[in-house]
């Protein structure tokens, strides 16, 4: 009777069991449709309309172009996003480096000539305009505020399919990822949202249709090991290749190599690392020249810092020490010295 009478109660107040429906209606697609469904779909209707193809023609660099039989130029596809109302978009380097012609393909099946504003290789980023003046744009997001385990989306054109949508969730954050310049790009999410060939430069999207990053590689023949730039970085970069067409790094003038350094000179020294940069050339003309470096120092430090190889050298040399004076920490033989250097402003992709 008891059970009876609670079940009367609810029915006064309207309310129906967990999954029920009004008698004699079918469930609605909204209604069929789990969380999990909703928040993909929700995602992807906010920031598909904003995501392009990008068709390229590239010139042949380097091995490539020295054989005789390869074709002088090829083409290329990739994607990107309107990330401004007036034609600004985000999309890889790799994708329009070296491109001698840019096609973007809205959505809405639009054809606009692409123009490159400016390209970063060292973080794999670049941005192209077109001209209108009112165009669908993302909201991007905080890739710092963003936890392992949450749902993300990939939006892109994979082989010419476009605006694929695919789901996963942030596998790792933290991770390097080296670019084909040889500098490594700090703090990269890795998720197993599917990617392929032609999603470089597309949209990594949360469940609220921020954009959080700009997929951009894929580990083969791996599955689900996909990374993605920060949009934190993405921010910057856009900025500052808006602005100036170009990033900015310190520069100084060597080629080295990571090498071991002997136990007796890192206990003599108290150094932290028991590596450093064996400088095995110096530019004429350069600041590492002026500031007294020579073939076989090794570089352990640089602006109060500890420097175990050449990555920590590149993520130092930004481009706020470009003309300020830093000192430079160097094994000469056994002995330990301290040179000053003042860094000058490189293009992207110059050796350190």
């Amino acid at each position: 009777m008891m059970q009876r009478t609670l079940e009367l109660m609810l029915n006064d107040t309207g309310e129906r069991p967990l999954g029920a429906t009004r008698a004699g209606t079918a469930p609605s697609d909204e209604e069929a449709l789990d969380a999990y469904s909703r928040a993909v779909i929700g995602a992807a209707e906010r920031v598909g309309p904003s995501v392009v193809n990008i068709a390229v023609v590239q010139r042949l660099t380097g091995r490539r172009a020295a054989d005789p039989r390869a074709p002088r130029e090829v083409r290329g596809n990739g994607s990107g996003f309107l990330f401004t109302p007036d034609g600004f978009i985000l999309t890889n380097s790799h994708v329009v480096h070296d491109a001698t012609g840019i096609e973007v393909v809205l959505t809405d099946g639009r054809r606009f000539p692409g123009e490159r504003v400016g390209d970063d290789p060292d973080t794999d980023l670049a941005v192209v305009r077109i001209a209108d003046p009112h165009l669908p744009h993302v909201s991007l997001g905080d890739s710092a505020a963003i936890r392992v385990g949450q749902l993300v989306v990939a939006i892109g054109n994979p082989y010419g399919f476009q605006t694929t949508v695919t789901a996963g969730v942030v596998s790792a954050l933290g991770r390097s990822l080296r670019a084909q310049s040889g500098r490594l790009i700090d703090n990269v999410i890795q998720t197993d949202a599917a990617l392929n060939p032609g999603n470089s430069g597309g949209p990594l999207v949360t469940s609220r249709g921020e954009v959080i990053g700009v997929n951009t590689a894929v580990i083969l023949p791996a599955q689900g090991l996909c990374f993605a730039i920060g949009i934190n970085t993405a921010k910057f970069v856009a900025g500052r290749l808006i602005r100036d067409g170009r990033i900015a790094r310190g520069y100084i003038g060597v080629g080295g190599q990571n090498v071991p350094l002997p136990r007796r000179l890192v206990r003599l020294h108290g150094l932290r690392n028991e590596t450093g940069v064996l400088v095995v050339s110096v530019e004429a003309s350069s600041p590492a020249r002026r500031a007294g470096l020579s073939e076989g120092d090794v570089i352990v430090g640089f602006a109060g810092e500890s420097i175990a190889g050449i990555d920590d050298l590149h993520r130092l040399l930004t481009d706020n020490r470009v003309g300020a004076p830093s000192a430079l920490t160097v094994l000469r033989g056994s002995e330990q010295m301290s040179l000053e250097v003042v860094p000058s402003g490189s293009r992207s992709g110059s050796d350190e």
